[in-house]
């Protein structure tokens, strides 16, 4: 947390390395964890209520729980493949999205088996958005400069319009999420505060876009 600051809920510089110094520990000894408690999330809940009083369908992706393949155990060690084969955790999808997220009954809770929601044969999704005739992705989550751009990139290939939802994305140092945002913006699709996307969803088809 930032102590003084204007968001207390933010990393200090400080946390960020604590977090990652972290995170390569116990991924190096293979330690994987039964949930994971969050702050709010208010940015989210915030843009999925507001899409879904529009109509708009609310989407929910979470990774699938598979053994690394070989090239994967190659790259990382096999202790750090498999902690990052098994992230998905226990349970059906629905039950492994943060209960903060108030995930409603017509929401859509897809597996992926990618970085990407949208690489072909590794997620229902877009099968599932075509039989709905959704054109346009509104991208959050983590990590920003991963799975998020990841799914952003082949969502604009596949082409749909795609807007990433600017601070409802994170990644493990502001560099990076800088980076991915400016990359989305430059040759894949649409980059938006929250504030502005709620804006955009409550004036309806034909409002004001600045």
């Amino acid at each position: 947390a930032s102590l003084a600051a204007a968001d207390y809920d933010v990393l200090s510089a400080v946390g960020v390395q604590q977090s990652e110094a972290l995170g390569r520990h116990l991924a190096g000894r293979g330690d994987g964890f039964d949930r994971l408690i969050t702050g709010p999330l208010r940015r989210h809940v915030d843009t999925a209520s507001h899409l879904r009083a529009a109509g708009g369908l609310v989407a929910w992706v979470v990774p699938s729980t598979t053994a690394p393949n070989p090239a994967q155990v190659e790259f990382f060690g096999e202790s750090v493949a498999t902690a990052y084969a098994a992230s998905g955790g226990p349970g059906s999808p629905r039950d492994r999205v943060s209960v903060a997220f108030d995930v409603q009954d017509d929401d859509l809770v897809v597996e992926k088996t990618a970085a990407s929601a949208f690489f072909p044969g590794r997620c229902d999704l877009p099968a599932l958005l075509a039989e709905r005739d959704v054109s346009t992705v509104l991208v959050t989550g983590t990590v920003a400069n991963v799975c998020c751009e990841s799914t952003a990139r082949d969502a604009g290939t596949l082409g749909y319009r795609v807007i990433m939802v600017a601070d409802a994305n994170a990644a493990v140092r502001d560099a990076d999420l800088n980076a991915t945002l400016h990359t989305v913006y430059r040759s894949f699709g649409d980059v938006r505060s929250t504030a502005e996307i709620i804006g955009m969803i409550d004036a309806g088809p034909g409002g004001p876009v600045s």
